[in-house]
């Protein structure tokens, strides 16, 4: 406990200090009211703790003792980060890239060619200029059940991604945010934020990627927020391949408007520790939303997903699959929680979380809910947890197929609903080059 109070004090200093550099920067005076309000719920709480029911199977002390630096960039931070980012093979996602490095924006790395009319894609930083009254509403909204994670981001809030997308406006090309940590030798932190707007009836497919040298030890806290104005289309994708030494820590809220259609693919592979907690409200009518996940883990690793789906509003649809692949002594949490208030009637709601276990010594905690208070809807949900079918290996092994072989066939038989939603064909290549070593 004296260890996490000297942390605590630790972040003071370090929040005091990075409020008297920000005094005599250009932004906007009602984000340091944002932040000070913010700093203030995180003190209130403190680090979770595992007595806290969303945290009882994930345990954080590991971040909260240890005192992390604020990560900075730099010549020497961008070269290394230069080598990182063409060992990553993202070449084919490379049209629309903005890129930054230990948390801030690399104008030498990014690549922001041929932007159609009516879209602006910058860092947060430079968006202050242009977009302050796009992003004050965004950036000021409180949430019931925000994380101390979340509070410490708004915090510290730095640089980020920040993507408008004009009404009307399709962008065929992804947009991809490249989120590169290089220690240099010391272990750092890092809040990203980024804020993403699809104007009416626009279309756009976001990809954020998160990775770091690996075998370095960093932290990052990030945070995306998406509104989806009525009609229009967001498909998000996540791929988080942090170093396997790093802490992984991120929340992701949407707001949709009526008709609008948002989806969401979280890749979590990397990471010591990753928690994930993912919010969408649906407040008009008409509102879809689809979450699709898959962790793969092993060793010690630890994942924790966090959902919440929330239909305000009536005649709305949510489709959630997770599936997770556990391996040696690692461990995982699904945690998927979908609301239907009084008034969301006509909603249309399934969910599902599927794990394989590789090993006696992988354990998984899952715990699906549906939470309803109206009476004219359709909701479904479950959970399933399992190993690999002994005799389903033994006739496979019987012709001739070798066990890690035979053990292939069926995991990546297991992933492949999840894998084969993914409507980027790079994402897809890049994630079957992570798990098997080949192509789709």
């Amino acid at each position: 406990m004296a260890v996490i109070e000297s942390m605590e004090d630790e972040l003071r200093s370090m929040f005091l200090e990075r409020s008297t550099e920000r005094s005599s920067e250009t932004e906007p005076g009602w984000l340091a009211l944002v932040r000070k309000n913010a700093f203030e719920r995180f003190l209130d709480k403190g680090f979770p703790t595992t007595r806290d029911e969303d945290w009882r199977f994930t345990n954080v002390s590991v971040i909260a003792s240890r005192v992390f630096k604020l990560a900075s960039g730099g010549a020497e931070a961008e070269d290394e980060a230069r080598t990182l980012l063409a060992s990553l093979g993202l070449q084919e996602l490379s049209l629309h890239e903005l890129v930054f490095v230990n948390g801030q924006f690399s104008r030498a790395l990014s690549s922001l060619d041929d932007l159609p009319d009516g879209v602006v894609v910058s860092s947060l930083d430079n968006a202050w200029s242009h977009s302050a009254e796009e992003l004050q509403p965004v950036l000021s909204r409180s949430l019931s059940d925000e994380t101390a994670f979340f509070d410490l981001n708004e915090a510290f809030v730095g640089d980020g991604a920040f993507v408008h997308i004009g009404k009307g406006v399709v962008v065929d090309a992804p947009i991809h945010c490249v989120f590169l940590t290089v220690p240099n030798g010391e272990a750092c932190v890092h809040h990203q934020r980024n804020v993403i707007v699809a104007a009416e009836q626009s279309e756009a497919r976001i990809i954020e990627t998160y990775a770091g040298v690996e075998g370095s030890i960093y932290f990052t806290n990030a945070v995306t927020q998406i509104v989806a104005r009525p009609s229009s289309v967001v498909d998000h994708y996540k791929v988080q391949r942090e170093s396997i030494r790093a802490f992984h820590v991120a929340s992701l809220d949407f707001v949709q408007e009526r008709g609008a259609s948002v989806s969401n693919h979280s890749l979590s592979l990397g990471a010591a520790l990753a928690r994930n907690d993912i919010r969408a409200e649906l407040c008009g009518e008409g509102a879809d939303v689809t979450l699709n996940g898959l962790y793969v883990v092993s060793g010690s690793q630890h994942v924790d997903h966090h959902t919440v789906i929330d239909h305000r509003v009536g005649h709305c649809t949510s489709r959630e699959l997770y599936k997770g692949v556990l391996d040696d002594e690692a461990s995982g949490v699904f945690n998927g929680r979908v609301i239907v208030r009084a008034d969301a009637q006509k909603t249309d709601a399934k969910q599902s979380n599927k794990n394989l276990l590789l090993s006696r010594e992988a354990l998984v905690n899952t715990n699906p809910q549906l939470e309803i208070l109206a009476d004219d809807v359709k909701c479904a949900h479950g959970a399933t947890i399992g190993q690999l079918d002994a005799e389903a290996l033994f006739y496979l092994r019987s012709r001739g197929i070798g066990l890690d072989e035979a053990r292939k066939i069926f995991t990546e038989g297991f992933m492949a609903d999840v894998r084969d939603r993914i409507r980027v064909d790079a994402v897809r290549k890049i994630l079957c080059g992570l798990l098997f070593k080949d192509a789709a």
